[in-house]
């Protein structure tokens, strides 16, 4: 693993635990903090086919903490990760367990794709792509389904 690597997921991956429990306990203020207001943004997943452009992402980031009061357990799991130049970026599993707007506990397990670029020495958010793994039956895999309890 290079040095440049090793330093943005030292500097990134407490950052994606702790924004990750804030989101999913209502408050996305650490969530948007670490999105790039720069163009182009977009997000794939969390409930909409695509929003390009900041101000349709900071609705759809607004939109997804608003579905949730309160994060019990969060937990992201990195698969891989890269760093060239200005650009990174990050594949993974992000697990919680939380209790919905309307009170139910949900718990989900994404797979998630995200990129990032360095903006003033600091790593933004660019993209996003969070969605359910298909879910499918084989003999050393039984059945699960993420969602609500």
């Amino acid at each position: 693993m290079s040095q440049q690597l090793t330093a943005f997921l030292d500097a990134w991956l407490p950052q994606q635990v702790r924004t990750g429990i804030d989101v999913h306990s209502g408050d996305p203020r650490s969530w948007t903090e670490s999105w790039s207001r720069q163009e182009p943004v977009s997000v794939f997943g969390a409930g909409v086919r695509s929003r390009t452009g900041w101000p349709d992402v900071l609705r759809t980031i607004n939109w997804v903490a608003g579905s949730f009061t309160d994060c019990r357990d969060y937990d992201y799991e990195l698969v891989c990760a890269e760093v060239q130049g200005d650009l990174a970026y990050t594949c993974g599993f992000e697990r919680y367990t939380a209790t919905s707007s309307t009170g139910e506990t949900v718990r989900n397990e994404l797979r998630v794709t995200q990129v990032y670029r360095r903006e003033g020495g600091e790593w933004r958010i660019v993209h996003r792509h969070g969605d359910h793994y298909p879910v499918v039956s084989t003999p050393d895999q039984p059945h699960e389904s993420p969602g609500a309890e």
